[in-house]
């Protein structure tokens, strides 16, 4: 079976004045947010808009590494790797840029659910091909 996935997904991260915490820059929560929107931008830019509407997502943990800190002016993107699939798990792993400089780091896993029944829910191969490449 062939993978059309990306390697890695680009997704623009947009700073508002009111992610900026007393110290001057964003405040670290708002980092799950980003990451939350670039995974989910990711999963609804590669899987088949019947998958989408079938599934939903749901984060199960977050681990994150803070590099440098972001500022309102700044100019970044969080790029998302898909690092695999496990029943209804799917794991990422998603890198915060300023340019070349990483700014922060983000391990997480996440459970697919049905959009009907909210439960645990399997991707076809197909669908998992779409932004996992084929194991050796």
């Amino acid at each position: 079976m062939e993978s059309s996935c990306p390697a890695m997904f680009r997704h623009p991260v947009a700073i508002e004045p009111a992610d900026i915490d007393h110290m001057g820059h964003v405040n670290n929560s708002v980092y799950l947010k980003w990451v939350q929107d670039a995974v989910v931008d990711y999963w609804q830019s590669v899987a088949p808009p019947d998958a989408v509407a079938r599934h939903l997502w749901v984060a199960l943990k977050h681990e994150i590494s803070y590099r440098k800190p972001t500022f309102l002016q700044d100019t970044v993107v969080a790029e998302v790797i898909a690092d695999k699939v496990e029943g209804a798990r799917a794991y990422f792993t998603t890198v915060v840029r300023r340019g070349q400089e990483v700014l922060s780091e983000v391990k997480s896993c996440w459970c697919c659910l049905d959009a009907v029944t909210q439960r645990p829910a399997r991707l076809a191969r197909d669908v998992v091909s779409r932004f996992l490449p084929p194991t050796a």
